[in-house]
């Protein structure tokens, strides 16, 4: 080895692995030639160009490794770079199956004046056509993204809005565009506070740009907060906000995500109705099973009342013919008979009330529909000092409707009108007037009142569900749209008429007028007696007066009469004597009327079409079952007499009893 390949050989291994760190950082092809151009060092990017191992270049001369065209442009380099000049060469070679330029640095390595060797870097060089593909498809990559980003901002579902350091707005979306009412062309270059920030807030936003700018902290950015905002049209929304910075000083953007939040909060506010909805619903169904039990409980009595009241009555009225003092006796009867009935009716309206059925529609008269619901809350008017007038004819045309339903929105709309004139100085009025009109084939009647009236701000959202203007507590906000999805299922329609001067709210309530079966009502005469044997009925119930009023009514229809107070001594009495008629209690201790059927059913199946079942339980799910499952007339507790005979007279004549 020459003294010169030795200096260079110890150049190389002096500070070696800090050589070969260096040159495997340089990025490109780095080599380094002894001054006979025998490659001394490669780094790892010259090895893998080539696809070849340290071992096959280093000590090698560059015709070995890179080829003779290569090696005499490297040897007629030599000259200048002896004389200490750099050297540029640029070579095409072929790789990857396409040939490419490559351009080469070499510059002398001469440590204390003596050249030692020389370091090669070489680069890929992109001919001009190469040039002008790579910056084409930089263009199209950068017009992607640019339409990337636009179709991401403007099919965005929140506000975008990006503004400067200096809080002009620069970007302005189409959903920013939607909430605040301003075009995007109107709002570019404005400010973001004279646009949506309100007044009050204004100093505040300026005061945190300017601390931004100058290096401060901010309160917001990062954050998610909510506050409100200001639309073109000067009215406040709610709005979360979360505001991003991109650089900082002067030259920051920041980027609003703005997302309104009205539609979340009617969401919680409509959850929150729901909700207490749901709790007037189960305070409703508690209300109905309290009503079943106490409608049992009140049902017996007030038959036993209205009963013996009538029979007080009729045996006055009988000896009133020879001695005038039971005239007095017979209107006391009928007193006591009055009330009685008016407490039933009571009853039977709460239990109206309360049902969860399907719509039962039946012949409805109008003006006993209005008594019904003024008797109902005659007590509540009376006491607020509240007069009723109505304009009724007698001779309306009956509905064919559901009576109950029917109640229920007449009840709500008189009682919307009550609780509008509480708060009103006396005179306090409520109107009902009805009328028929033959032209459109509809029944109308109209409720209203001189109170205040239904706002021209609300007019429109009363029938809305949920929505109500009393306080909590006192409404639910339910009751109009009922009525109204009521009304509708009917064929008709319920609306608040215009408001007039001098006059509150007006509901009209439009119903079709539709064709209705007269129904067939018994004249009360007794039944013919059968010539030959007399009739026998069994009376089934625990309540011992119950069972004697019935007996008394059935003997006047010339009925030999049996009572068994349960089930079980229903079965004895059937087993010893065939009976023509069986009337039943449903509710009852040692076997209720269901088991009763059942048997009669097995043990003798003839008597199943001759049952009928007196009951004060028909709210109950368990009768309405049974009831609907057998198909047996069923008289409600309390009872008039007229309506067994009616029973009587229905069941004798179905099995020629």
């Amino acid at each position: 080895m020459s003294i010169q390949q030795k200096a260079t050989t110890n150049a190389v291994s002096d500070g070696g692995a800090l050589l070969r760190a260096l040159f495997d950082a340089i990025p490109g092809r780095a080599a380094f030639l002894d001054v006979e151009l025998r490659y001394r060092y490669v780094n790892r990017e010259f090895l893998a160009s080539l696809g070849t191992t340290e071992d096959c270049v280093v000590g090698k001369c560059v015709e070995e490794v890179l080829g003779p065209e290569a090696g005499a442009s490297y040897r007629a380099a030599m000259p200048g770079l002896v004389a200490g000049k750099p050297q540029h060469l640029r070579r095409t070679i072929e790789e990857d199956g396409a040939r490419r330029s490559l351009e080469e640095e070499l510059k002398p390595f001469a440590p204390g004046g003596a050249m030692q060797g020389v370091v090669c870097v070489a680069h890929h060089v992109a001919e001009p056509e190469e040039c002008e593909t790579t910056h084409a498809e930089w263009l199209e990559s950068h017009k992607a993204r640019e339409a990337i980003h636009s179709a991401v901002v403007d099919s965005a579902l929140d506000c975008i809005v990006v503004i400067d350091a200096q809080g002009h707005v620069v970007e302005f979306n189409p959903a920013a565009a939607a909430t605040f009412g301003y075009s995007r062309e109107e709002a570019i270059g404005k400010t973001v506070a004279e646009l949506i920030v309100p007044p009050e807030m204004r100093a505040s936003h300026d005061a945190g740009l300017a601390r931004f700018r100058s290096g401060g902290p901010s309160s917001v950015i990062g954050k998610r907060v909510e506050l409100e905002a200001m639309c073109a049209n000067g009215s406040r929304i709610p709005i979360e906000l979360a505001i991003t910075a991109v650089g900082s000083g002067p030259s920051a953007l920041f980027t609003a995500h703005l997302r309104d939040l009205r539609p979340t909060r009617e969401a919680q506010a409509q959850i929150e109705r729901q909700r207490e909805a749901l709790y007037q619903s189960e305070k409703l169904a508690a209300l109905g099973s309290l009503l079943a039990g106490v409608a049992h409980e009140l049902n017996n009595p007030l038959s036993i009342v209205i009963g013996q009241a009538l029979m007080l009555r009729e045996a006055a009225q009988a000896h009133a013919i020879l001695d005038k003092q039971f005239e007095e006796f017979a209107d006391r009867g009928t007193k006591i008979e009055t009330a009685a009935n008016r407490c039933a009716r009571i009853v039977k309206i709460f239990l109206a009330m309360a049902r969860q059925r399907e719509a039962e529609r039946g012949r409805v008269e109008i003006p006993e529909l209005v008594e019904r619901v003024l008797e109902l809350l005659s007590y509540g008017l009376r006491t607020a000092g509240i007069e009723v007038t109505k304009d009724i004819p007698a001779d309306l045309p009956p509905l064919l409707a559901d009576s109950d339903q029917l109640h229920q929105v007449l009840l709500n709309l008189v009682v919307n009108a009550k609780q509008a004139l509480e708060a009103q100085p006396a005179p306090r009025r409520i109107a009902i007037v009805a009328r028929a009109e033959p032209s459109t084939q509809k029944l109308e009647i109209l409720i209203s009142d001189n109170g205040p009236g239904v706002p021209d701000a609300i007019r429109n959202r009363i029938f809305d569900p949920f929505f109500t203007t009393k306080p909590q507590g006192v409404g639910t906000g339910i009751g109009l749209a009922v009525s109204r999805g009521l009304i509708e299922a009917h064929g008709g329609s319920l609306v608040l008429e215009p408001q007039q001067p001098g006059v509150g709210a007006v509901f009209m309530m439009r119903l079709p007028i539709e064709a209705t079966e007269t129904a067939v009502v018994a004249n009360g005469s007794a039944p013919s007696q059968s010539a030959t044997r007399q009739r026998r009925a069994l009376i089934v119930d625990d309540e011992v007066e119950i069972a004697g009023l019935l007996a008394e009514i059935l003997r006047r229809l010339a009925f030999d009469c049996e009572i068994a107070t349960s089930g079980e001594q229903a079965k004895q009495a059937l087993a010893e004597k065939a009976v023509d008629l069986i009337l039943c209690d449903i509710r009852m201790p040692n076997g209720d009327g269901p088991a009763l059927y059942d048997w009669l059913g097995v043990e003798h199946p003839q008597m199943t079409n001759r049952i009928a079942f007196v009951t004060g339980d028909i709210l109950g799910p368990a009768a309405d079952r049974f009831i609907a499952r057998s198909g047996c007339p069923v008289v409600e507790k309390p009872f008039a007499p007229e309506e067994i005979r009616q029973v009587v007279d229905l069941l004798c004549d179905e099995t020629g009893a």
